[in-house]
């Protein structure tokens, strides 16, 4: 992309074109999950990212500012579908999914019923992106036959099990691990220690780091690793804008949910 005089600089609240839909996910076991898609305007993706968020319990959601910042960036910087989605009993700007947090347990139901969304609508080349309880959620429910690989933010493993990691070696698609140098829960070698059972696995130590991924250029390292795993050839990503984009406000009201199937193109 040129860049003009009048480009600025990608920020934490700027938010590029994209097509944003609103969708509601069904589980297998009756529960309506809320969520949205959000695609490239005038081309079709090149790949997609299925978002599991962090622990519900402590405020994580589908607007847990990396996935936010995926969906607000990479349609238009990387030609990628982005779906996020809450998870059984979470809350955030965009609704409240129905059911109660079950631990890692029922949510298998919930990540079927993204990958099946995904794959239902042709979305290409589907990844699985978890960060921190998602990273749980990737591994435990996530080796569906449609699913090309994964990509783990602030693994902790809390509720993995070796069962888990050695089904996936087993397989053998690809998983990286992008390990913050000050995690809160597991470090860079503890990482390696753990994902030895995984010979594909990839454990990218990320240094002055923490769990959070909180900053900018926090944000940008987690982008660009991920972005180098599903679309490597839209890298380096760039960190300026030369088009229409919207500055998100954190006090201004949630846009309306339009009814199903509607869509909306940002800005």
């Amino acid at each position: 992309m040129s860049e003009s005089r009048d480009a600025v600089d990608i920020r934490a609240g700027t938010i590029l074109p994209a097509v944003r839909e609103p969708i509601t996910l069904h589980t297998v076991d009756g529960l309506a999950l809320v969520g949205e898609l959000a695609l490239p305007v005038d081309r079709p993706p090149h790949a997609t990212l299925v978002c599991l968020h962090p622990l519900p319990t402590h405020g994580g959601s589908m607007d847990s500012h990396v996935l936010r910042k995926a969906a607000w960036r990479l349609p238009a910087l990387a030609d990628l579908a982005v779906l996020r989605f809450n998870t059984r009993g979470t809350a955030s700007r965009e609704g409240v999914s129905e059911g109660m947090f079950d631990a890692a347990g029922d949510e298998r139901f919930d990540v079927a019923a993204a990958i099946e969304y995904a794959e239902f609508h042709d979305l290409p080349h589907r990844w699985l992106l978890g960060w921190s309880f998602g990273t749980d959620l990737a591994l435990m429910h996530g080796l569906d036959p449609s699913v090309d690989g994964a990509v783990l933010l602030s693994p902790p493993l809390r509720y993995t099990r070796d069962s888990h990691l050695d089904a996936w070696a087993a397989d053998g698609r690809p998983v990286t691990a992008v390990v913050p140098e000050y995690d809160d829960f597991l470090r860079p070698d503890a990482a390696r220690e753990r994902f030895a059972r995984v010979p594909q696995a990839e454990v990218v130590a990320v240094e002055g780091a923490r769990h959070l991924w909180v900053g900018e250029p926090a944000v940008r390292r987690v982008l660009t690793e991920v972005v180098s795993r599903v679309h490597p050839d839209a890298v380096p990503l760039p960190t300026r804008w030369d088009g229409p984009y919207e500055q998100f406000n954190e006090l201004a009201p949630p846009r309306p949910r339009p009814p199903a199937g509607g869509s909306r193109v940002v800005p």
